[in-house]
């Protein structure tokens, strides 16, 4: 997805993000099923995609259509996509199965770090998913199974389950869509990508700090109090040692970049001066 279609699915992802918090299941499942009936009409996708409607015409649409079928939040995100501008009718469907994707997550998120950090529930769910693609990957004869276009999307999941029994709710919900909508990929291939957009989720929880020295315990005690402050949530420090940056210190979480180092400090008084 590259282009419009990009711009609008990061906007969508931000504007999810306030909802996340308290996201739950269910959310994803509607999203999720709203995305199997965009997927069954080809006339429904041109209709979302079409250029030549504004978007408070496209958003009314999806009012119209599943107003009342599900809950007033999967509207609200489902109405946000059609009323924003996409590159071709496929990519309204991407955007919808990573935000869907992204709310069952944000799940296993918020399950571990009530009682410690997200990034061990978000850990635990990438480990469910490799361990499927695993077992999969290890038999030809499920990976057939799998892919028999005859067998119902019920059976295909329920054989899903049977492979990965100790897997989470949130696995398994992700696994599921996989496996019963894998829209023109391999199962293992949607599995995937869940599982990066997993990883991607960690990034919340992880500060990279860059110094020329080795920190002291106390540094580092003194600077996981000063982050956790910060960003509201325990985070996990890499420290690495890099002389490049002459002094100071550069933090890194997420996208979100601290540079306080003299290179940095010296990058931009050179650029003052050009």
């Amino acid at each position: 997805m590259a282009g419009v279609s990009s711009e609008s699915l990061t906007a969508a992802l931000a504007a999810l993000e306030a909802k996340l918090p308290t996201a739950s299941l269910q959310l994803a499942k509607e999203l999720f099923g709203i995305l199997g009936t965009v997927d069954s009409s080809a006339g429904l996708r041109r209709a979302l995609t079409d250029p030549s409607r504004n978007g408070d015409e496209k958003s009314a649409l999806v009012k119209q259509l599943i107003g009342g079928k599900v809950s007033a939040e999967a509207v609200e995100i489902t109405s946000g996509l059609a009323g924003s501008r996409w590159a071709s009718a496929r990519d309204i469907g991407d955007a919808l199965e990573t935000l869907a994707a992204s709310v069952v997550i944000a799940v296993a998120e918020n399950k571990s770090a009530a009682s410690a950090s997200g990034l061990s529930g978000l850990e635990a769910l990438e480990n469910d998913l490799f361990a499927f693609n695993q077992t999969v990957e290890s038999s030809h004869e499920i990976q057939r199974a799998l892919s028999e276009p005859q067998a119902s999307p019920a059976a295909k999941i329920a054989l899903a389950e049977k492979l990965v029994p100790g897997a989470s709710a949130e696995a398994k919900v992700l696994i599921g869509q996989a496996v019963s909508q894998p829209r023109g990929l391999r199962v293992t291939r949607l599995v995937g990508r869940f599982a990066e957009l997993a990883a991607q989720r960690q990034q919340r929880w992880i500060a990279t700090v860059s110094v020329t020295r080795p920190l002291t315990a106390t540094q580092t005690s003194r600077l996981q109090a000063a982050l956790d402050e910060l960003y509201g949530r325990e985070l996990k420090i890499n420290s690495t040692v890099d002389p490049a940056l002459i002094g100071g210190i550069r933090v890194q979480v997420g996208d979100e970049v601290v540079d306080a180092s003299v290179l940095a400090r010296l990058g931009q008084l050179q650029r003052q001066l050009a």
